[in-house]
């Protein structure tokens, strides 16, 4: 595509002129177009503002529980998803997505398990429709017990 021609008319005529590779002649299309365009906000930031460990009875402690408290800013989100990777945040160990419900403030509890103690990279990720937006936090986890 060659050219096109643009004006301040929202049914702006377009003349386009394309190469045919193969014989070396040109096709002309003519003709009108009309486009809108939505704005929207989207999430704008999300912070992780507490991370808090589980205490669990002997007989539960296979796993160790970590509750997330995140606050996003901009229009709410529908799913989040949380990445578990190594300290240097390069190799993912796990990945869980789940939906949420969020009505009219931003605050959200997220309550992920750990097979095992050790330092992990954490990565949040709230998503709507249009955008999505991210914290990380890195998390000592040691047998039961956060950091």
């Amino acid at each position: 595509t060659t050219g096109a021609s643009s004006s301040s008319d929202p049914s702006a005529t377009v003349e386009v002129m394309e190469d045919n590779p193969d014989g070396g002649c040109h096709i002309y299309r003519n003709g009108y177009y009309r486009s809108g365009i939505a704005v929207v906000e989207g999430i704008l930031e999300v912070n992780i503002i507490q991370m808090t460990s589980i205490q669990m009875t002997e007989s539960q402690a296979e796993n160790s529980l970590v509750d997330f408290v995140v606050t996003c800013q901009g229009s709410l989100p529908t799913d989040v998803c949380t990445v578990v990777s190594d300290p240097t945040c390069q190799v993912s160990k796990s990945m869980v997505c789940d939906p949420v419900v969020v009505t009219d403030e931003c605050l959200l509890t997220i309550r992920r398990a750990f097979e095992e103690p050790g330092t992990y990279c954490i990565n949040i990720t709230l998503g709507d429709d249009t955008s999505q937006a991210l914290a990380s936090a890195l998390i000592s986890v040691n047998g039961g017990e956060s950091t």
